[in-house]
């Protein structure tokens, strides 16, 4: 990978192929979740596509505390900057997904269209059990539950199938650097509780937004559908996508769930192109 200095700090990225800018954010755990994504027929020498390991992953710089949300977006947005990119799709996972959202909203000429796959929102009846569980992660994590089992855990608890050698295959090393990561998990990215989004920040969002769900992670935990139907709800242009049978990690879990994310993608970038 790449490096970019910006504002006081170091951002590891990539960029693969020619075409209209993508830049992917991606959640937590595995830094690089996307790139699987980036071989992909749909994607694969039809974009220029671009992943980023944010603060505190890979040999990304780990600044102390908590992030903001708004800060992870001011980064992504000065990435793009460096890159000379004036304006891109956007497509982010989970905790990707509220940056992703933040960026929309605080710099909108810099986002053409959205892609968002489960972000991590604090939206609906679920929301405070959400926002609890993730604390108590945090907690147990401070206390000293660190390590290959702790990292392994949270994962398997949002994609039911996970194992190891599943992961490794499609990432080989993904799951050392995720123990690596760990500490930016639990100690920068849980700035995600303070973050507030909801209706009226929806509602600011005027560029076209992909709201993509695994079919089979309302049944993990609420939030995931309730996430998705209220997006649908407030996004003036928002489209719904679900994947039967996926879960959290729906980029990662299958091929075949790979593929049908990717030809989701380019056929939304082609119904909303940049130059529109």
């Amino acid at each position: 990978m790449e490096s970019a200095v910006l504002d006081g700090i170091t951002l590891e990225y990539e960029v693969r192929g020619t075409g209209d800018p993508v830049v992917f954010i991606h959640g937590a755990f595995i830094a690089d979740s996307f790139r699987p994504l980036f071989t992909e027929p749909g994607l694969a020498g039809r974009y220029r596509l671009i992943a980023y390991h944010r603060r505190g992953y890979g040999l990304s710089t780990r600044t102390p505390g908590p992030t903001t949300i708004a800060r992870q977006a001011a980064d992504c947005l000065g990435l793009m900057s460096k890159l000379g990119i004036g304006q891109a799709h956007v497509v982010g996972h989970s905790l990707g997904g509220a940056v992703a959202l933040q960026l929309a909203l605080d710099a909108p000429d810099a986002v053409a269209t959205l892609g968002v796959f489960e972000p991590a929102l604090f939206v609906g009846p679920s929301a405070e059990s959400y926002r609890a569980s993730l604390l108590e992660m945090a907690r147990h994590y401070r206390e000293g539950a660190a390590g290959v089992a702790t990292v392994e855990q949270a994962i398997q608890a949002r994609w039911p199938g996970y194992s190891r050698a599943a992961l490794e295959r499609v990432l080989p090393g993904a799951v050392g650097q995720a123990v690596a990561d760990a500490d930016a998990v639990f100690k920068l990215d849980i700035g995600l509780v303070d973050w507030s989004f909801g209706e009226g920040e929806a509602r600011r969002i005027k560029q076209p937004v992909l709201v993509v769900l695994g079919g089979g992670s309302p049944a993990l935990h609420p939030r995931f559908g309730e996430t998705y139907r209220l997006l649908l709800e407030w996004l003036p242009k928002a489209e719904g996508f679900v994947l039967p049978g996926a879960t959290h990690f729906l980029h990662l879990e299958d091929p075949h769930h790979r593929q049908a994310l990717a030809g989701a993608l380019a056929a939304f970038f082609a119904r909303h192109p940049l130059s529109a």
